[in-house]
């Protein structure tokens, strides 16, 4: 009879996390040899071993040392979906897959020599076959069962499908973890990883399985951490993340990093299992201490910090608020923003928190602001909004700088700048003088100081009446401001006004200027210069440019042109040889004439500004009655922004008198005769232009200037007569070079008195040089005739 002589019984309970499965033992039946004789007996054992087999929740299948099935049942068939007849006497590994059919059999021979009861769950990996030929995961527990018939072994067959996706799912849900997770036993020896772990400290998994828990805390700690598993594993309770710890992790490679972990408790068959969960804090440790940094700056900040809602409630005060306003945080906070502005200024209160809503911000807005104690603060105030994490706008912060001391100072130094600006623009305007008023000759001037600095800058124009008819116009620009350029601009107005009215040519005056700048000895400062002399009697423009700007010429009948004329290097570069043109122009023309700060603009080209300039003259003088209202066009088409120029600026315009009345002409030879020849045409010229009155003045003049030119220049000479409606001009020219000078003579001389007659009787007279030699002209007004009648000549 086969009896049981041991049993083993595995009550042991493994958790889903341990992915283990409850085994199941069965017994060792060993058969007795010796016949009782009691087939009765035998019978009820039998049958008690299949019921015993039949009950067993497990798949039960007995295989003999052939490796052949030699009893199954019902689970086995349920489990498998076999027939027990399709079973009986088939090798066993009819229920495994293929593929390990040959490493089965080696395994059966090494258990027929160990003969060990093998529990379930022994740390194999199985898999059985079913009919249909779908494989499934098992655990197997293996017991021998000695007979007469040679060893049999009892194979308890468990499908763990159920339990192995279990633990997949677990594993699932550990990889998926944000945070690092070590399953840790109550031996302090890791269990379980996840990539998280192996990402964070850097070992691979295999590294860590096994290995103390303390592999991943700095050397330090290692003692004291032994006593916190211990203390935890006498309370196991969860912990939370960031539980007020300061922990750190250790990596492979030996650098630490801060750590929050939170600890919770397993409990398994095998005993207790802790769950950790790691988390790298560096990043937020290190926005801590950067708020921290920030907090502490914010309170020892000079200028007042204060944090509002959108509805103007102060949420924050900083103490330099409370310095700057008198109130502590305790006070302020919860307070509306309106208490810190006059009432006057609420409305500026509502309109700052509509804007910082739109999510704008306000920069160095300067506004008035009052104390607790009613003190008026000049402030300057930035805001701007705070946001929450979605980026709405849940808030303001301000800035509040007291620039009180500072507006004080402004106001000082900006009634200082006014007292000086005005001493230097009363200083400049006394350097430029004013040009006199020339008769015939109509002009229209404007001067804008610069509006940056004192204002005072180098630019100048003078009308200088030549005599004669003639009218000679400079315009001039010291480059730079100040009064350095304003002294140096009345220094050479001085002179340039006193050498053109010696008469000289445009040229002449040039070289001279050029020799006063050079004298100057101005460092990196250059001189513009540009002559004209007008000729109304012969219509000729005489010009010369020293670097200047080009002169516009607006033509009578229309359209504005640029004067044809050599451009030299500015005055003082030395060395230069000016040159002058002389060009035609029509009677009524207008001559305009202008510095660099009209035109040249930051980034702009200055040709395309002097088109532009060309343009606007034209449309000007089409349309607008009078030079003062081109003036004016001008201006506000070239410097829309009056108050924005950062360059004094001149413009002058100068509308040339009509033609002459009448003209006439002759020459001379250098004889004797020629006093006679020219007294005999000045008096029949007279007669035809009806002003046979002036005759015995003019021809006494006459008589005098050509005797002196034939006694002291050279022939031929040529007289010239010009009237107009108020004045009758001679003019006497010969190939000298020498300039006649009056002296007073002495009783017994026969000569020096001409000249004096000449001053004596003529209105004006003066002496021009030419390119040729001189010329000597005197002038003589119109008179009342003795009837009342203004004379005939002039009506």
């Amino acid at each position: 009879m086969c009896q049981p002589v041991g049993a083993a019984v595995d009550d042991k309970v493994r958790t889903a996390s341990t992915s283990e499965a409850m085994p199941v033992g069965l017994p060792v039946w060993r058969c007795n040899t010796a016949a009782s004789g009691d087939g009765a007996g035998t019978e009820t054992s039998e049958e008690r071993f299949r019921g015993l087999l039949e009950a067993a929740p497990d798949a039960m299948v007995i295989v003999d040392d052939a490796g052949r099935i030699r009893l199954v049942n019902a689970q086995t068939e349920m489990l498998f979906g076999y027939r027990r007849e399709e079973l009986l006497g088939q090798p066993v590994e009819l229920l495994i897959p293929g593929r390990f059919h040959a490493q089965h059999a080696q395994h059966r021979e090494a258990y027929a020599a160990t003969r060990q009861v093998r529990p379930m769950g022994a740390g194999l990996e199985l898999n059985g076959l079913r009919k249909d030929g779908t494989e499934f995961p098992v655990e197997i527990s293996l017991s021998p069962l000695e007979t007469t018939d040679g060893l049999l072994v009892s194979a308890a067959v468990r499908d763990v499908s159920d339990r192995k996706a279990a633990e997949e799912r677990f594993r699932g849900l550990l990889e998926a973890a944000p945070d690092a997770m070590v399953i840790v036993d109550d031996a302090g020896r890791i269990r379980l990883v996840n990539a998280q772990t192996e990402m964070l400290f850097g070992y691979r998994r295999e590294e860590l399985l096994g290995q103390p828990v303390e592999l991943l805390i700095p050397g330090r700690f290692h003692a004291q951490h032994a006593q916190h598993r211990e203390a935890y594993a006498a309370t196991r309770q969860v912990r939370p993340m960031g539980a007020g710890l300061e922990l750190n992790g250790l990596r492979k490679d030996g650098t630490e990093f801060p750590v929050e972990i939170s600890l919770s408790p397993l409990e398994t068959t095998d005993g207790l299992l802790v769950s950790a969960a790691v988390r790298d804090v560096s990043d937020r440790k290190a926005a801590e201490q950067h708020i921290n940094q920030l907090a502490a700056l914010v309170e020892s900040s000079q200028d007042a910090i204060l944090a509002k809602t959108l509805d103007g409630h102060i949420t924050y005060w900083n103490t330099a608020a409370q310095r700057l306003y008198g109130y502590s945080p305790e006070e302020a906070i919860g307070r509306h923003v309106a208490m810190l502005a006059l009432p006057e200024h609420a409305h500026d209160i509502t309109t700052l928190l509509e804007r910082l809503a739109r999510g704008e911000k306000i920069e160095h807005f300067e506004t008035l602001r009052v104390t607790r104690s009613g003190q008026m603060l000049d402030v300057d105030v930035t805001l701007w909004p705070t946001r929450c994490a979605d980026g709405t706008v849940e808030g303001a912060c301000a800035i509040v700088r007291d620039i009180s001391d500072r507006k004080r100072a402004e106001a000082e130094l900006q009634a200082l700048y006014e007292q000086q600006r005005h001493i230097a623009l009363t200083l400049q305007r006394s350097l430029m003088g004013t040009p006199p008023a020339i008769e015939g000759l109509a002009t229209s001037s404007r001067y804008l100081p610069a509006t940056q600095g004192a204002g005072v800058g180098g630019d100048w124009f003078d009308l200088i009446p030549l005599g004669a008819g003639h009218v000679g116009i400079l315009i001039g620009d010291v480059m730079g401001r100040g009064l350095d350029a304003a002294a140096v601009m009345g220094q050479l107005r001085a002179a340039a006004h006193a050498l053109a009215k010696t008469g000289m040519e445009p040229r002449q005056l040039m070289q001279a200027l050029d020799a006063i700048v050079t004298d100057l000895d101005l460092p990196d400062q250059l001189v513009t210069c540009c002559y004209v002399v007008l000729a109304p009697d012969t219509g000729e423009v005489t010009l010369c440019s020293a670097g200047h700007l080009p002169a516009l010429l607006a033509d009578p009948a229309g359209g504005v042109r640029a004067l044809e004329a050599p451009i030299s290097a500015p005055l003082g570069v030395g060395g230069i040889l000016h040159q002058q043109c002389r060009t035609a122009v029509p009677p009524g023309a207008t001559l305009v004439l202008y510095t660099d700060g009209l035109i040249e603009t930051p980034g702009s080209d200055i040709e395309y500004r002097i088109a532009e300039l060309t343009e606007t003259l034209g449309t000007a003088f089409a349309t607008a009655a009078g030079l003062e209202a081109v003036a004016d066009r001008v201006l506000a088409a070239l410097l829309p922004d009056a108050d924005g120029h950062d360059d004094d600026v001149t413009l002058l315009l100068a509308r040339l008198p009509a033609a002459p009345l009448a003209t006439a002409t002759t020459y001379l030879s250098a004889l004797a005769s020629a006093v006679g020849e020219g007294r005999c045409f000045l008096s029949k010229t007279l007669s035809t232009w009806d002003c046979a009155h002036l005759a015995d003045d003019a021809r006494l003049l006459v008589s005098e200037v050509l005797t002196n030119a034939l006694q002291h220049a050279q022939g031929p000479l040529g007289l010239h007569l010009r009237r107009t409606a108020t004045e009758l001009t001679v003019e006497i020219s010969d190939r000298s070079p020498h300039l006649p000078q009056p002296r007073l003579a002495a009783p017994d001389d026969e000569s020096g008195r001409g000249l004096l007659l000449v001053d004596a009787l003529a209105d004006s007279w003066g002496v021009r040089p030419t390119d040729d030699g001189k010329t000597t002209w005197f002038t003589l007004q119109a008179r009342i005739a003795e009837h009342g009648d203004t004379d005939r000549c002039y009506k």
